[in-house]
């Protein structure tokens, strides 16, 4: 065999040994991003009426058909909504103190579980999530809140799913609270040699800090100054980002997810302000 077939055959081998070891990667490809990324809980330990609060439990679909579940909770009336997208963890039922916060506030608020989450069918992707968004939009637009009177409010890896929903119909304006720049960018920050390793097998990407540039809605960000899951540096990082009309609240002494506990009444003051301002309300 001459030494052209010799490569030629070799180019071959190769090849098949790529094809054969992607098709092996693509299983663990998604377990590694649902171990790091995703900690859904199905069972939902509460219910709204837990702290007073009333409550429509809406069933809605995602922008691919995916069937959803979510709280709808009337506000003032003529008040505006509140889309709140909520971390990686759990379901809507552990966010009932921050449902309380908003609607004391006086608006509407409209939460829902991501797809594998709660009651919610499927299971979670980055396009899942953003499919999961547009449809909440969606459903709130059919319910008779024009965009412009949504306020769209993300928290961790829910800042990441309510900006993309923003970029796709923007709304009177984005609160994004305890946001990181990327998924990369935190796989360096807290497993460095991991993600030299591993890192190319997470698909997920949710890269606030290159999508925030084109941003159309006002802006508010929340972070916590103790905050040693998104460092702080993120949320600057984020706002330097960021054009036209924006704000950075930062929260003395707050970790990750107690922002909205530690801050107290300047937390809330601010979301008031800034509902205000955005809606009129």
């Amino acid at each position: 065999m001459s030494k052209a077939a010799i490569f030629k055959k070799l180019r071959y081998r190769l090849l098949l040994y790529l094809v054969v070891a992607l098709i092996f990667a693509m299983p663990a490809r998604t377990a590694l991003e649902h171990h790091f990324l995703y900690f859904p809980e199905t069972r939902h330990e509460a219910t709204p009426e837990a702290v007073g609060l009333t409550y429509e439990e809406v069933a809605f679909q995602a922008d691919d058909g995916t069937q959803l579940n979510g709280w709808l909770l009337p506000g003032q009336p003529e008040a505006p909504v509140i889309l709140f997208c909520m971390g990686n963890a759990g379901n809507i039922s552990h966010r009932l103190e921050t449902l309380q916060l908003l609607h004391d506030l006086g608006v509407a608020v409209f939460i829902f579980n991501y797809r594998g989450y709660g009651l919610s069918e499927g299971k979670t992707s980055e396009t899942g999530t953003y499919q999961d968004a547009t449809g909440a939009v969606h459903f709130l637009n059919k319910r008779g809140w024009p965009t412009k009177r949504i306020i769209i409010f993300g928290r961790s890896l829910g800042a990441a799913v309510g900006l993309e929903a923003a970029l796709r119909s923007p709304p009177a304006g984005l609160i994004m609270e305890s946001a990181f720049t990327s998924i990369t960018a935190m796989g360096r920050n807290h497993y460095p040699l991991l993600n030299l390793l591993l890192g190319w097998l997470i698909g997920a990407k949710y890269d606030n800090l290159k999508k925030i540039a084109a941003l159309k809605s006002p802006l508010l960000l929340i972070h916590g100054q103790e905050d040693t899951i998104c460092p702080p540096r993120m949320a600057e990082e984020l706002y330097a980002r960021a054009p036209g009309e924006k704000q950075l609240l930062w929260i003395s002494g707050a970790e990750h997810n107690n922002g909205f506990i530690v801050g107290g009444e300047p937390y809330s003051q601010t979301l008031k302000q800034a509902i205000t301002k955005w809606t009129g309300f």
